[in-house]
This record gives structure tokens, sequence and C-alpha cells, in this order.
């Protein structure tokens, strides 16, 4: 049996010579063993004498020798050894007390200051081979698996450390996700935290070339409906869509004056807000209220109207005698001391009013001759949408008389 007795090995293996002793001398691994529930061998550099030095360059394996007795025992030993370091799964990392109760081929690696059976083998590995305690000093550069962790490990620099990764030039990177070849990088998750790393932080997007796309979008079940960024040029816009296939454009910001245009109309609390490109144009009201421009102005062959967003409207027209020419009505007929056309005349509004008649419509109007007034005109019936009426003169103008009728009629279009 082998057993240490003081600085001197001993042995009754049948009378042969103590069995070899593997291991690395110059720092290199050694191994020891409670062999049967006997003492256990030390570590290069604390055993009385280097009985073996014949072993693997690697991994310090023992090499059996021609002429060796016992050849069995180191074998076993080299055994022994890559059961321990062979597929290296670790337990629990920096260990320093013995579990009461192992489980063969529990592996530790040791911290450094272990007691009770491991005293003395800081920086080691122990494994509990059912019998006793193996310890092998790591080499630099061997890995593990960190069971209590869940990850890899590498001794580096005397100390079992988390693998380090090389994260350059991946091809792709999945996070609860598949990277593929349009997205090299897949997060699937709930939130993603970009912080900063000194007072602030950045998110740059890059793309090739002004006519290249910038940009965030923003989906739902897959489907695109908000897009913000440089597309297509290098002013910054906002763009929404209902289907992922037609999109408006809501927000432009120039790239040069940073001007800012809405695109799409502009809404303050749920209404159109008004500026210099709506506040003339169609207008139009639903249940009373202005659903369109502010003013609009149209011509026709009767003549011009104004509608106002609040409902007023204001009918203009200029009539050059009766039926459009110069001088071809004639103010001739004694009305008292006055003179009035034949009969009265018509004006078709240009637009229709509401209300009632020669209620809610007022006209008036006046025949000037050049400039200056010449006349004025008496309203027969007025209605939503024409007006008879009578022109009047404290002279008599003939049909040879150049005059202008100018009449005015005011009301609503709703």
């Amino acid at each position: 049996m082998i057993r240490q007795s003081g600085m001197r090995w001993d042995s009754d293996l049948r009378g042969g010579p103590a069995p070899a002793v593997p291991g690395l001398t110059g720092g290199k691994a050694r191994w020891a063993h409670s062999w049967s529930g006997l003492a256990a061998y030390h570590r290069a550099g604390t055993d009385p004498e280097d009985v073996m030095t014949d072993h693997t360059a690697r991994l310090g394996l023992p090499v059996i020798l021609p002429s060796q007795a016992q050849k069995h025992v180191t074998h076993n030993e080299a055994l022994q050894m890559l059961d321990t370091i062979a597929q290296l799964v670790l337990t629990r990392v920096n260990s320093e007390t013995p579990p009461e109760q192992p489980a063969s081929g529990e592996i530790h690696a040791l911290g450094p200051a272990p007691t009770g059976a491991w005293a003395g083998h800081s920086g080691s590995l122990a494994q509990w081979d059912g019998a006793g305690w193996i310890f092998i000093v790591p080499a630099e550069g061997w890995r593990a698996w960190d069971l209590t962790a869940g990850a890899p490990v590498v001794f580096r620099g005397g100390a079992w450390g988390a693998m380090p990764l090389d994260l350059d030039n991946l091809p792709g990177v999945g996070v609860g996700a598949a990277a593929d070849a349009a997205n090299r990088l897949a997060v699937s998750s709930d939130a993603v935290l970009l912080s900063h790393a000194g007072g602030g932080h950045q998110l740059k997007i890059n793309k090739a070339g002004a006519g290249e796309t910038g940009s965030l979008l923003y989906q739902s079940n897959w489907t695109g409906h908000a897009e913000m960024g440089l597309t297509g040029d290098n002013d910054f816009h906002l763009k929404v869509s209902p289907d992922g296939m037609t999109w408006s454009e809501a927000l432009r910001a120039d790239r040069e004056s940073g001007a800012l245009s809405v695109l799409s109309g502009l809404r303050i609390g749920e209404e159109l807000a008004y500026h210099r490109g709506n506040v003339t144009g169609a207008v139009s009201q639903a249940g009373g209220m202005p659903t369109g421009a502010v003013i609009q102005r149209s011509e026709t062959a009767d003549g011009s109207f104004v509608r106002f967003a609040d409902g007023t409207q204001i009918c203009t027209v200029i009539l050059d005698g009766a039926t459009g020419g110069s001088a071809s009505t004639a103010i001739d007929s004694p009305s008292g001391a006055l003179y009035t056309s034949p009969g009265y005349l018509t004006w078709t509004y240009p637009a229709a009013f509401v209300g009632t008649a020669n209620q809610d419509v007022n006209v008036h109007g006046d025949i000037r001759r050049g400039e200056a007034l010449a006349a004025g005109i008496t309203i027969y019936t007025c209605g939503t949408a024409a007006v008879n009426f009578v022109p009047w003169s404290s002279e008599i103008l003939s049909e040879d008389d150049k005059k202008r009728f100018v009449l005015t009629a005011v009301g609503r279009w709703f």
C-alpha cells in the first residue's frame, strides 16, 4: 500500500517499488489521489522527491515505462486524469469548502483559500472519485462548463473567468429570435435598453446616399403603418399608411432651411387648423360647423360671389345695360319727378341664397355713368335665386347713354 510517512514514501505492494507519481515539474499540472482511502499525493515542488518525470508534454499524463512494475497503476491514473479534464464540467467555481456528500465525478474549481480536505490546493481542480479527492492544477487556456452559472469559463491568469467572446464581424445575432440575411440583428423582447456610457447616447442610422432610405418603420402584426427618417432624399419625412402599401406624407422638415411642412392637414383639438394654404378655397359645412376653407370666391356669367365659413354670402354684378351691352336700356318713363325704365329688369344671382325671399336677402345698387353716380334702383321683387329691380333717374337716360348697373346682394348660403 502507498502511504506518506513524514517526508518518505513507503510501499508494501508485494515488494515492488512505489508506483510512479505522474505530474509535471516547473509549475505544470500534478495530481493527487486518496488511493483506496490512503493518503494523497501532492503537487510538484511539495513532494520529497520527484519520483517520475516521464509524462505527456501537454496534459501531463503518466507514461508507462518498459521495465515498470504495476503498469496498471500508471494506466489507471492516466485514465483518471482524463476522466477529470476531458469534457470538463465544474459543479462550482471558486469553491472553498468540500461538500459533505459529494457525488461521484463531481468537480470543483477551488478558490484561493480552500479548507478541510482541500486545504493547500488553492487554484486546483478537485474531483471526487467515490473514495477521495483527486487534485489537478489546471493550465492556462483550459476550458470548462460552469454548471452553476450555466456558461463556459476559461482558466486565464491563474483564475477561472467568463469565456471571452469575439463579437466582431459576426454574420448575424439573434436575441430570442433568428437573424437572417436581411435582418442581421434580430431581437425578440418586451423592451430594449440602450444606455449611456458617459454623459449621453446616440443611435445612428446611416444610408449610402441621398436617394436611399434610412428610417424607422413601425409595424403592427408585421404590416408597416408609420415611417420616419430620410426616405428618398435628405429631408426628414414622417409617413403613415393604413395597409403598408399606400402611404401619405404627414410631415416634412427641409434639410437646409428647417422649414416644417404639414402636408395632409393640421388639426388642433380634432379640428382643422387654418393657414395660408387653406384660408381660401371651397367652403362647406356639416351641422352648421365649417368643414372647408374660410373664404370662397368664384365667378360665373351672372357675376361673382364670396362665401364665408360662417354662412355669409355676398353676390355682386356690373351690368352694362339689361343685356350686358352698352346703353341698351332707356330710363325715360316718367314716374313723378323721376324717370324709370319701361319695365323691371332681372338679375339672377351667381350663387343662390337660403332663407325667405324679401326677408333674408338684401339687395342694393346704383347706376353709374363713367365713375359718377347717375341714378339708383328700386327693388321690385327679391328672391333667393334672382332679384327684379327698376332703375330710376332724375333725368332721361336714353339707350345711347353709356351706363352701368352695379348691384350687390347679401345673405346666407347656409
